[in-house]
């Protein structure tokens, strides 16, 4: 039987084991822009692991600086600008501005035009192009892709724009429940210089949770893309994509990988999945924890 060219197949599943990003996700976005050899597609498919909430006290306290006007390069600011390092504080800052608007008369709202907002990489970034004012957010820092590197460049940024003054005025880090101290660490260590050093206020606006349904929710996919017809082919009939340690446990069990101890069973891949890891920390979770190795031993998460 002929086979089909590749643009006729159907495509590759990639399930990402975790929440679609509003209010665009650029993992959707490049995995369907994508083409490979032959010219097969990839399709995404969204599963999600954690359950996120928003935080109504911090949402609280960041829509009155907001609306004050607190956040701002005035002497009487409370905060002289933003930290972002993750989506989903984005989300909760979209959240607050969007739901404020209507109330707001000016297309300056939410005020924040003279106010350097700092993001960790590109995915962070294009969250934070979707909030709109007039003029637009200066958004910079999207090159550093980690907390270390970031800091470090706010150090330099924020230092240059504040030269003038002794003490910097503090930054405002919107995060989760659930965060790594690199940045207020970096930036208010005790050896720097005190007109160097810079105060940062961390402020929860989003709690995290595991989806309870997760494991049944996978376990559909895999039926799912297992049951599609496809031709003969080098490459794997789907693609698994895993960005924290949590749910990693369920992922191999419903692959059939774990024995009656948890332990990875060597050969039990089924020679068609593929898995990859986002960053070092879920790969040496899965190596150290199950023993079982991923794919390509690690992905850069530069999305």
């Amino acid at each position: 039987m002929e086979c089909l060219p590749g643009d006729e197949q159907p495509p590759v599943p990639v399930l990402l084991l975790k929440t679609q990003s509003t209010p665009g996700d650029s993992y959707h976005d490049k995995l369907t822009a994508a083409q490979l050899p032959q010219g097969r597609r990839l399709a995404p498919i969204f599963v999600p692991v954690l359950r996120h909430k928003f935080d109504e006290a911090g949402l609280d306290t960041l829509r009155g600086l907001l609306r004050d006007q607190r956040i701002g390069s005035r002497p009487d600011a409370s905060y002289g600008g933003l930290i972002f390092t993750s989506q989903r504080a984005v989300e909760a800052f979209a959240h607050v501005v969007n739901t404020e608007k209507p109330a707001q008369e000016a297309p300056s709202w939410p005020n924040l035009e003279d106010v350097p907002i700092y993001s960790v990489g590109p995915a962070t970034t294009r969250a934070l192009s979707a909030v709109t004012q007039t003029p637009t957010l200066q958004v910079s820092g999207e090159h550093t892709g980690n907390g270390e590197a970031l800091a470090h460049y706010i150090l330099d940024h924020y230092g240059t724009r504040h030269s003038d003054r002794s003490t910097k005025p503090p930054l405002l880090f919107l995060v989760g429940e659930q965060r790594r101290d690199i940045i207020p660490r970096t930036l208010m260590d005790p050896s720097l210089a005190p007109a160097r050093r810079i105060k940062v206020t961390e402020r929860v606006v989003y709690g995290t949770g595991v989806m309870e349904s997760f494991a049944a929710d996978f376990s559909r996919e895999l039926i799912a893309s297992d049951a599609i017809v496809r031709e003969p082919s080098a490459l794997p009939s789907r693609w698994v994509v895993v960005f924290s340690p949590t749910g990693c446990e369920s992922m191999l069990y419903e692959l059939g990988m774990l024995d009656h101890a948890g332990k990875y069973v060597p050969g039990a891949r089924d020679g068609n999945t593929c898995i990859a890891t986002i960053g070092p920390t879920t790969r040496d979770f899965l190596i150290d924890t199950f023993g079982f190795y991923p794919d390509p031993q690690s992905v850069s998460s530069n999305m």
